[in-house]
């Protein structure tokens, strides 16, 4: 027995031994924020200093050499994503992740959007050429440097990271594209709705319905029918397509405490571990420029330098067209166009697929773009048609990068502007502050002009009719500086009067935000950092206080329904995280819109079903039939409501318990942060696995939008404010900041996640004032 139990001891010992021994050896994949490391490519020394939140303060004697440093703390604290980034967009995730990932990597070939970044390189200017050059040779010296281990995701991988090429830095800026300009997304929702809906019900579902849509849907609905949409819409990535939900505003002297303007901007993107921002500060003898970077690439995309501030939302403008071509009957390699026909440009692309045989494929073009539809796999689209995408970000002159490097380095507002010419899209509203009292606001990006419609469905091709003629010239483009009132705003609403000579979209978010942001800003007419931070973390909703007398007018029909009715009827319509009437009224609109869309549109409400406040507002005030079933007797929409909030208690019951008074929003309104590679993995997702409950919805300024469709968690928040800065201009270097969930992508660092809970609370880091912890010099070698 004594030998068993020596035995059991030393086979414990061992493993806790090997154990720690493993432990150690990942611990070795963090890495070297102290000493001196000599380094090729260098003009002479940079020192990158982190401060106890892991902002890094790189200075540098030149801009290339900012950027080499930029590149080189980049892969230090985010190698894996920027891994994972560069491969998305060379179509090469199936190396990595096998069969699964083919759908993802062929879109990605047929758009070609590594290709197009290599073409765009040569059309930068010198200097900017010059610092993408610097930041993949800081990226490489990392590499070449580093001790240890990888990162754990590569050793769950298996890959090693290959060498950094400027052209993966600039493919970032097409990833962006797809993510906030994609509005093809949208046109193949339409399109399928239109397929079975007539123009009245397709013109309520969308407020702003175009006016001539009547006229040319009959026609088009025909060859919507013979297309494989649904097929097609399902084979887009996640990431086709933006949702809603940035604020930005600058107040001039004015209207500020300081005398000096005052920027503030939340932009909204997907949560993830990492994130999608990586705060830094980059200082030459000529610049100190700060705010959230990206890593992969060697700009400070939203922040300030030392004489100007700005920040960005997406505008939302339809820059992409869907076009229907018809292949030549007598030739299948060719295709109509107005006069004749032309040959598609094609060429053949293989994807390598781990574990599994390599797929090739034929990619074509028209003289729209790529042929979307070949995204699917041969055979599947009727013979006859195809769709073909057109976008600017699809052009070969595409010279954003030189915009970004620009605005970076600009002294005031005419250098500022001067910048922008370059940039190409996606489109942004950008406000804009300097230290000698100019705002401005400005929407640049390359927005298409065409000869007749929109743009808000996909069109015939072969006609010539919808084809573009041009870009809104850039002096034409919404931007104004130094307005009377002080002030700009923009919150993804509409941003021109309809006297505006040029179409920019019918598809702006509500307008809920801005309004709410004018309110707070008309209630403190001086305005300081502090109260621009209240107003980022209002919770108020508009469409709750819009909403909720027209819900609770009900009878309740039983002791349950009549306690929710009266937990809203004294609700004030803050979206805070401990009240339980933001679970109440969110879970209801939940079930009130399924049911009026699903039992008037079927399985086509699918992809349409959200919670939809204008729509249903007109539900419940103009339109009501369209509360009645379809079949004879149909319901009330009282009758819909009261069955809808049944349904609503009853899931919120089975989630939360019996007692009303604990569903408090924040259990079920939690952010998540998911990491790509731990999250495939059961037991590393739930230990690694970063939540924090949250307030706000889907229509606040502190917007939380949930994700409703998913039935399993249809209140977390998966998109939101990854980014938070407030610059007063009487002090640029003194900019509040944070970034979620931190600095790092590697989880066995302390920056993992370590600014999640201070996100929440709007505990502000302020990086100028932060004395560094740990200071790293790269020589020169």
């Amino acid at each position: 027995m004594v030998l068993i139990r020596r035995i059991l001891a030393g086979v414990l010992l061992l493993l806790l031994l090997l154990g720690g021994g493993f432990y150690l050896y990942l611990r070795s994949s963090l890495p070297q924020v102290e000493g001196r490391i000599a380094v090729a490519g260098l003009h002479s020394e940079v020192t990158i200093a982190r401060d106890a939140d892991g902002v890094p303060l790189i200075t540098a004697s030149d801009d290339e050499d900012a950027a080499f440093g930029l590149g080189f703390a980049h892969a230090q604290d985010r190698l894996l994503q920027m891994e994972l980034m560069r491969r998305n967009g060379a179509g090469r995730l199936a190396e990595i992740f096998g069969a699964p990932a083919v759908g993802s990597d062929r879109q990605m070939r047929i758009l070609g959007l590594y290709r197009l970044a290599e073409a765009e390189l040569p059309l930068l200017s010198q200097p900017v050429r010059s610092g993408l050059e610097a930041y993949a040779a800081g990226v490489n010296a990392f590499l070449a440097t580093r001790q240890g281990a990888l990162p754990p995701e590569f050793l769950l991988l298996r890959v090693d990271p290959e060498p950094w090429r400027p052209a993966d830095s600039l493919v970032w800026g097409k990833l962006m594209d797809m993510l906030l300009a994609g509005n093809y997304r949208a046109e193949l929702v339409r399109a399928r709705l239109a397929r079975t809906l007539s123009p009245d019900a397709l013109a309520f579902l969308y407020p702003g319905y175009p006016a001539d849509a009547p006229t040319t849907l009959a026609s088009l609905a025909t060859i919507y029918r013979r297309l494989p949409l649904d097929r097609l819409y399902a084979a887009l990535p996640p990431t086709v397509g933006p949702v809603y939900a940035s604020n930005n505003w600058v107040v001039d002297g004015a209207h500020s405490a300081s005398g000096k303007p005052l920027v503030a901007n939340d932009p909204h993107l997907p949560f993830g571990a990492p994130g999608f921002w990586y705060l830094a500060r980059l200082k030459t003898p000529e610049h100190e420029i700060a705010g959230g970077t990206v890593a992969g690439a060697p700009f400070v995309v939203i922040g300030h330098n030392d004489r100007i501030a700005w920040g960005f939302t997406t505008t939302g403008s339809n820059v992409e067209d869907l076009f229907i071509e018809k292949t030549d009957p007598a030739d299948p390699g060719r295709y109509l166009t107005p006069g004749d026909s032309e040959a598609f440009i094609s060429r053949e692309e293989t994807i390598a697929v781990r574990d599994a045989a390599p797929v090739a494929l034929t990619i074509r073009a028209t003289r729209h773009g790529p042929v979307l539809s070949d995204t699917l796999p041969a055979g599947s689209v009727e013979d006859g048609y195809v769709l073909s995408l057109a976008a600017p970000f699809l052009t070969p002159d595409d010279t954003t990068a030189q915009a970004l490097w620009g605005i970076d380095r600009a002294a005031d507002w005419g250098e500022f502007r001067a910048a922008l010419q370059s940039f190409v899209g996606p489109q942004q509203n950008i406000v804009y502050g300097d230290t000698a009292g100019t705002i401005g606001f400005i929407a640049p990006g390359r927005v298409p002009i065409r000869k007749s419609g929109d743009g808000w469905l996909p069109v015939p091709g072969w006609t010539g009719e919808y084809d573009w003629t041009g870009f809104v010239p850039f002096a034409e483009l919404p931007q104004a500086s130094d307005p009377a009132s002080g002030r700009f705003i923009s919150a993804n609403n509409k941003i021109v009067p309809d006297r505006y000579p040029y179409f920019l979209s019918r598809d702006w978010d509500l307008p809920n935000r801005a309004e709410r942001i004018t309110q707070l800003l008309d209630a403190t007419p001086r305005q300081t950092p502090a109260t621009s931070a209240a107003i980022q973390a209002d919770t108020l909703s508009l469409a709750a206080r819009r909403l909720v007398p027209l819900m609770i007018r009900i009878a309740p029909a039983n002791e349950r329904s009549r306690e929710a009715i009266e937990h809203l009827r004294a609700w004030d319509f803050q979206m805070d995280r401990d009240k339980v009437e933001p679970l109440l009224f969110t879970a209801w609109l939940r079930a009130f819109s399924h049911d009026v869309f699903f039992r008037r549109l079927g399985e086509a409400a699918a992809d349409y079903w959200d919670l939809r406040p204008q729509v249903i507002e007109a539900v419940l005030t103009s339109h009501p039939d369209w509360c009645a079933d379809p079949r004879p007797a149909g319901d009330s929409c009282d009758a819909l409501l009261a069955s809808a909030l049944d349904t609503a208690l009853a899931e919120l019951g089975r989630a939360y318990g019996p007692d009303m008074a604990q569903w408090q929003w924040g259990r079920a309104h939690i952010a998540r942060f998911v990491n790509p590679v731990f999250d495939r993995i059961a037991l590393l997702r739930d230990w690694l696995q970063i939540g924090v409950p949250t307030p706000g919805g889907f229509d606040t300024v502190n917007r939380g939008s949930t994700t409703i469709r998913d039935d399993a968690h249809p209140y977390e928040q998966r998109f939101g404010a990854g980014l938070r800065i407030i610059t007063d201009l009487a002090s640029p270097g003194d900019s509040r900041m944070i970034a979620v969930p931190g600095q790092s992508g590697n989880p066995l660092s302390p920056h993992f996640s370590d600014l999640a809970e201070r996100w929440r609370r709007f505990d502000w880091l302020i990086p100028g004032r932060a004395a560094p912890v740990f200071t790293l010099t790269l020589a020169p070698r």
